[in-house]
């Protein structure tokens, strides 16, 4: 996630904790499940909607 606002089609907006941000998709990390500490939040179903379709597009289309 970042704070700073680009128009690009691989990032989401959204509020998280009381902040506004974007879902940077075009520099997804993969990161082993062990060096996660704690969760901070969920996201809604939209918003996973949301990724789980551009993602699909980055990969498949």
């Amino acid at each position: 996630m970042t704070t700073k606002s680009r128009t690009y089609p691989t990032r989401i907006e959204l509020t998280f904790q009381g902040k506004k941000g974007w879902i940077v998709l075009d520099q997804i990390r993969t990161v082993d499940k062990v060096r996660l500490i704690k969760k901070l939040g969920k996201i809604d179903s939209k918003i996973s909607n949301q990724l789980k379709s551009i993602i699909k597009e980055m990969l498949v289309d």
